[in-house]
């Protein structure tokens, strides 16, 4: 059966249904409480870091995570009043997904134009893994 839309098509799509942040706008807002940025990057694409502060959340269970009638929901995602901002390698990936989360109920959801390769081309602060374990183990602590 021959592929009537394209990938790129449903990104357009979604592209037309979703907020969108430039890079600038969301570093503005790294230390903001009521923003959660959210990386749904494979595991596999995080041995380069990931953006300061945020939270992993593969792409292949987001919609698991987000629902809590799920045995996989993860109550990080049950706070209403803060928005998730959702990056992937290059703003595909994550502008579909914020459209599926849209179509889920979810109103408090946007993704960053350009994706993680946008954010590193702009300089903005990144972290590796270790550092982001250890910063959560000592807010821990």
């Amino acid at each position: 059966m021959p592929i009537t839309k394209s990938s790129r098509d449903l990104v357009d799509e979604a592209m037309e249904e979703i907020r969108t942040y430039p890079v600038a706008d969301v570093v503005a807002r790294l230390d903001d409480p009521k923003t959660q940025l959210v990386d749904i990057r494979d595991v596999r694409e995080l041995v380069d870091g990931t953006v300061v502060g945020a939270f992993h959340a593969p792409r292949g269970m987001l919609e698991f995570w987000v629902d809590p009638a799920s045995p996989y929901y993860k109550p990080i995602f049950g706070d209403d009043s803060r928005e998730y901002i959702l990056f992937c390698g290059a703003g595909w990936r994550s502008a579909l997904t914020v459209k599926t989360l849209q179509e889920m109920g979810m109103t408090n959801v946007a993704h960053i134009e350009g994706g993680y390769a946008e954010w590193i081309k702009q300089g903005a602060p990144t972290e590796t893994l270790e550092a982001q374990k250890a910063r959560r183990a000592a807010a821990k602590a």
